[in-house]
């Protein structure tokens, strides 16, 4: 089996989350690929981008594939997953399902529509611990990945904190509800899960029976 692990949106592989799992594996002695999906161009980043870049990474031999996805790039996982056989679990953390009904209303419509004439949008990244450009074609290629494309029954459990501030646990709930092949487990944490590693990576081991 061969594990990769997607950050979230405006995140990076050094995020906390990133980390702790990537050492979590080397405790295992497993190795884990974990992309920079920024891919050094944030101001043009998409999701068909990333979608590319994993897909990039899959060894060629038909090894099966574990993906291991945070926010966004629990998204780009289920979709990556949707298509690609070769991929056989899912684990996604806090996935943004619905991510644009949920952040462009808090962008409000003039924001919206100056991004659109303007073509760029700065946006606060984690890493660089400040405001970035980034491209309204963002946008216009994130409308595509929707969930109802997602049928695929793949082994898949979703890892979400009912508190979560920035993707409602209700996403999760309704997208599991209507996929018996989903396993939800819901976290008292937000949406940084960051109170509940150990726990994660508990679920993470008894879900791909690590040792």
């Amino acid at each position: 089996m061969y594990y990769i692990y997607l950050h979230g949106f405006a995140s990076s592989p050094n995020s906390v989350k990133s980390q702790e799992i990537q050492s979590y594996f080397a405790k295992l002695q497993i190795a884990i690929a974990n992309p920079d999906l920024n891919a050094g161009d944030f101001s043009h980043l998409t999701i068909t981008r990333q979608y590319k870049q994993i897909i990039s990474l899959f060894p060629p031999n038909k090894t099966p594939v574990t993906l291991i996805g945070s926010s966004l790039g629990g998204l780009t996982s289920a979709h990556i997953g949707e298509n690609c056989p070769q991929v056989q679990r899912l684990i996604l953390l806090a996935p943004a399902f619905g991510f644009l009904s949920y952040w462009l209303p808090k962008l409000g419509e003039e924001k919206i529509q100056q991004w659109q004439q303007e073509k760029y949008l700065n946006v606060y990244h984690y890493r660089e611990k400040g405001e970035l450009p980034l491209h309204y074609d963002f946008i216009t290629d994130a409308v595509q990945y929707t969930e109802d494309k997602l049928k695929r029954p793949i082994p898949t459990l979703i890892l979400h904190g009912v508190d979560d501030e920035v993707i409602p646990i209700q996403a999760s709930r309704d997208y599991a509800n209507s996929r018996p092949w989903v396993e939800l487990v819901e976290l008292e944490s937000d949406h940084t899960l960051g109170n509940v590693i150990n726990k994660i990576e508990q679920e993470i081991s008894r879900f791909c029976q690590l040792p």
